[in-house]
């Protein structure tokens, strides 16, 4: 039977574990308090001062600046952040929270769980490749192409307040990250090496997969050599770059058909390093991944692994700009990667132009507009079929006029428009006040017609027959239509252009 130790933290708080080590990654062992509530983390090895002091400032003053504040509680969902420090038998730890049940696997893996991962925690590298997917995992546990978009909001949104903070992750990875695409929750995990430039140094040179190519290009110098790069918030965008791809595409952006070295270590080194290039470029194609030396599994049932089959456009034209800019611009020009606020904002508008496959046995379930007049959805083929109300915002400007944001919404039936809709001056970030996150209209096909249902929308008007829409009432929509919904600088203006397949 397991033995409670109790021990107090260095802030003289009290903290109880059973001496049953419950994990172990690659620098800790892990032991459950007696309720399970959290976990203690000692490593493995003798940490020195800097260890500590990094430790203390991040379990102090950074956990005070993130949760401590106006909307900490939004915080506590996407971060499992240490809360302690503490010393035991000669050995520096951490106390952290459990992760949160729906980062558990419910069912496992497919056929009576022949991978024995019910119960174990959802590492996004389950969901990040083409052979899980198509493979091995249940489907109850895989979720829908939707719930991968929140996924990748919800990341962005963690690595842009790090990143706000000053603060780089150094490792951030499908390892560090747990995700429950049922929900499309995500937390980053591992905080405890979190770089603070000028103050504490990275740890580690991140893992394999995401490692940068500055990076990976001069890991083989000493540490103290001017020209070797470590990771650092630069670092970290390539990361989340590469995360948001894997995540959407299940293919790694820069493993493809290119060998530069018959020397396996020397070719990993050059391929993520000095002569990294995207698998997508769209005029070198040496990288391409070669159709016969692609796994089966990578391509049946869904042809991840085919890059002409399921191509990175099929992300929508928002993404695709920062695919291009991360991997083509900015592979090995550091300044020029997207931020994640910059992923946060193009995810946001991605979504408002999703639509959900009228083939009800599609595995993916939903897809990206792709601005055509014979949209299908490019997993199943299946086309759509009916009329496709495609409203294209425009915004006020300070002088009264509209202008185009270079943003649509697609309507689908019980579609809801938002407060940041009726005004882009909302914006659809971590501040929305519960009333903001209240839907204020919906789309529903009606009658053999779409309507738009004016829920709470003030001054809902219809332009073209200079007609007020009360609240509770309801507005067909026509080809051509313009629908104010706020006279508001900032406020939005929808014209409808309608889709007829």
């Amino acid at each position: 039977m397991a033995n409670t130790i109790k021990i107090k933290a260095l802030d003289g708080s009290p903290v109880e574990f059973t001496d049953t080590v419950i994990g172990q990654g690659g620098m800790k062992d892990v032991y459950f308090s007696p309720d399970k509530s959290y976990v203690v983390a000692f490593f493995r090895d003798k940490q020195d001062m800097f260890a500590k002091d990094r430790l203390q400032m991040i379990t102090g003053t950074y956990y005070d600046r993130f949760f401590k504040q106006v909307g900490g509680d939004y915080w506590k969902e996407l971060y499992c952040w240490p809360t302690k420090v503490v010393e035991w038998n000669g050995r520096l730890g951490i106390v952290a929270p459990t992760y949160q049940k729906h980062f558990f696997f419910a069912t496992g893996s497919k056929n009576g769980d022949f991978l024995n991962i019910k119960g174990k925690e959802k590492e996004g590298k389950w969901f990040a490749s083409a052979f899980h997917q198509n493979k091995n995992l249940d489907p109850l546990e895989k979720g829908d192409w939707f719930k991968y978009f929140i996924i990748c909001l919800n990341i962005s949104r963690a690595v842009k307040r790090m990143h706000a903070a000053g603060l780089a992750h150094s490792d951030l990875s499908y390892k560090n990250v747990l995700v429950d695409p049922t929900s499309g929750r995500a937390a980053i995990i591992d905080i405890d090496g979190l770089v603070v430039p000028g103050k504490f140094a990275p740890d580690v040179v991140g893992t394999p997969d995401f490692i940068a190519p500055e990076v990976m290009a001069t890991i083989h110098l000493k540490r103290e050599d001017p020209l070797r790069k470590f990771p650092r918030i630069e670092t970290d965008r390539h990361a989340l770059a590469v995360l948001i791809y894997m995540y959407l595409l299940r293919r790694h952006p820069l493993r493809g058909g290119k060998v530069h070295d018959m020397d396996s270590i020397k070719d990993e080194e050059l391929s993520m390093g000095a002569k990294a290039l995207f698998v997508e470029h769209p005029t070198d194609k040496s990288n391409k991944p070669k159709l016969n030396q692609i796994k089966p599994s990578h391509l049946a049932p869904t042809p991840w692994g085919d890059v002409d089959k399921l191509p990175y456009t099929i992300c929508g034209p928002y993404l695709k700009a920062l695919f291009d800019d991360a991997f083509i611009a900015g592979l090995h020009h550091p300044n020029l990667r997207p931020t994640a606020n910059q992923w946060e904002d193009a995810i946001i508008k991605t979504i408002d132009l999703m639509q959900p496959c009228q083939n009800k046995s599609c595995e993916m379930k939903w897809y990206v507009f792709d601005n055509s007049k014979t949209p299908k959805c490019p997993f199943c083929g299946t086309p759509y079929k009916g009329q496709l109300p495609v409203l294209n915002l425009y915004s006020k400007s300070p002088k009264g006029q509209f202008s185009f944001e270079n943003h649509r919404l697609m309507v689908y039936s019980n579609q809801y428009i938002y407060p940041w809709h009726v005004n882009k001056r909302i914006v659809p970030n971590e501040r929305l006040t519960a009333e903001q996150k209240k839907p204020v209209g919906y789309f529903v096909f009606h009658h053999n017609r779409w309507v738009l249902v004016n829920q709470n929308i003030p001054g809902l008007k219809d332009v073209d027959a200079a007609k007020e829409i009360p609240i509770g009432q309801m507005l067909d929509i026509k080809d051509g239509q313009k629908i104010l919904l706020s006279p508001e600088e900032g406020g939005r203006l929808l014209i409808v252009q309608m889709v007829n397949n």
